[in-house]
């Protein structure tokens, strides 16, 4: 029997092992997410613009985007910092989520577009100034004095610009108001 329980000092890696050696609940839930958005797709038939179904659609998208932008960025690190190869990602904490996070979306795009979705552009910036903050430590990590010294500087300030006009524009996405 699955029990979730969060040890004193249980680490991310030992909850994610504990995760995937039950992955009963886990399957359940990440299987619901796309179902729950292709029943809402039937029942809600090009009233998805609608306030109660934005909604809805709105805590669906949170609920599939939250395990999925967790399952990338992980993913992200582990190939970027840890050097893992392809064949040993986890299908149940790594790939899953991703796959439901996209099938969800994909169903709930097929009824409305998601810019009325509410949060839905937040969640979008979050993703892009993650992404950003990672590729900014990648070039930490892989240059180093000697590497900086033969590359032309004004090439670093343009790769530096870049990467903090996108984690701006990410942070603007996810701290806009509503402007309607």
């Amino acid at each position: 029997m699955f029990t979730i329980f969060v040890a004193r000092n249980m680490t991310v890696q030992q909850f994610l092992n504990h995760v995937s050696n039950d992955p009963f609940y886990l399957l359940l839930y990440l299987g619901l997410l796309p179902f729950t958005a292709l029943l809402f797709l039937l029942l809600a038939k090009n009233e998805g613009t609608k306030t109660p179904w934005k909604y809805a659609y709105s805590v669906l998208i949170y609920l599939s985007c939250i395990p999925g932008i967790f399952a990338i960025i992980f993913l992200v690190y582990r190939f970027v910092f840890e050097n893992q190869q392809i064949l040993n990602v986890e299908i149940y904490t790594q790939l899953l989520p991703i796959l439901s996070m996209a099938l969800t979306i994909f169903f709930i795009r097929k009824n409305v577009d998601l810019t009325y979705i509410p949060g839905f552009g937040k969640l979008s910036g979050l993703l892009m100034m993650i992404l950003a903050t990672f590729t900014l430590m990648w070039i930490f990590n892989k240059t180093n004095l000697l590497a900086i010294t033969f590359i032309p500087i004004q090439y670093i300030l343009i790769i530096f610009v870049v990467l903090f006009i996108a984690i701006k524009v990410g942070f603007d996405r996810v701290v806009a108001k509503k402007s309607k």
